[in-house]
């Protein structure tokens, strides 16, 4: 019975997000209120508020759940190659799977015109943390099976590691039009920088990439499973 409650709770909420999800994309953050929000779901307001206690829980959950999905597909890719575990192949695929995903883009593209007021709310703070591009146990597990540079510890990516991702994401505003490259593109130079910047000299070995990869997967789904939650406000 508690399965059954639980599957309605979610089936609702994903209700909700899907039309947040809409008229954020549609009419920007600061039209997308939660009567139109109600409204449009066919709930009441008081029901958007068993979920999530503000408007900005609400948003924060579209996100969450926009970020559970691509942590989703990373894991997925990382089961059916080790290789995609290493730092390079990790952050080329965030950067691929962010961009392919509107919300996200908009939140890592600083997009104003979507995102307004929200981009300097606090509750948008976890979707841009370093948690969620990198966190230090992950990068830990890499320094431990020898998948970064000699002497290269977690501690040292704090500052260049998001400095350079959230750069990729950043500048995309700011790119002149004549600028000719694809998504993967931009993708491949990502993961070049940071080979050259944070890898081992030379390429790692399959069984170390291998050894490695169920602790790495095991990080990721925990960080999969808290956004999870804060998206349909088990958290709130």
């Amino acid at each position: 019975m508690a399965d059954v409650r639980t599957s309605e709770r979610e089936a609702r909420a994903d209700r909700i997000l899907d039309v947040a999800e809409d008229l954020l994309l549609r009419w920007g953050y600061r039209r997308a209120t939660i009567d139109e929000i109600a409204q449009r779901a066919g709930v009441g307001k008081g029901t958007v508020y068993l979920h999530w206690r503000t408007r900005e829980q609400v948003f924060f959950a579209v996100g969450a759940r926009e970020a559970t999905a691509m942590i989703d597909a990373v894991v997925t890719a990382m089961r059916a190659d080790p290789a995609e575990i290493a730092l390079d192949a990790y952050l080329s695929r965030f950067f691929l799977e962010a961009m392919r995903r509107p919300v996200l883009r908009a939140l890592f593209t600083r997009d104003a015109e979507t995102l307004g007021k929200f981009l300097s709310s606090p509750a948008r703070e976890p979707l841009e943390s370093g948690k969620l591009l990198a966190s230090r146990a992950y990068l830990g597990v890499l320094a431990e099976h020898g998948l970064l540079r000699d002497g290269l510890r977690p501690e040292d990516l704090d500052y260049p590691l998001p400095t350079i991702a959230f750069g990729f994401f950043g500048v995309e505003p700011l790119l002149p039009p004549h600028l000719d490259l694809t998504l993967e593109d931009k993708a491949a130079r990502l993961a070049d920088v940071l080979r050259r910047s944070f890898g081992p000299a030379t390429p790692p070995p399959a069984d170390r990439l291998a050894a490695a990869a169920p602790q790495v997967i095991e990080v990721f789904e925990d960080l999969a499973r808290t956004f999870r939650a804060a998206a349909y406000g088990e958290t709130s």
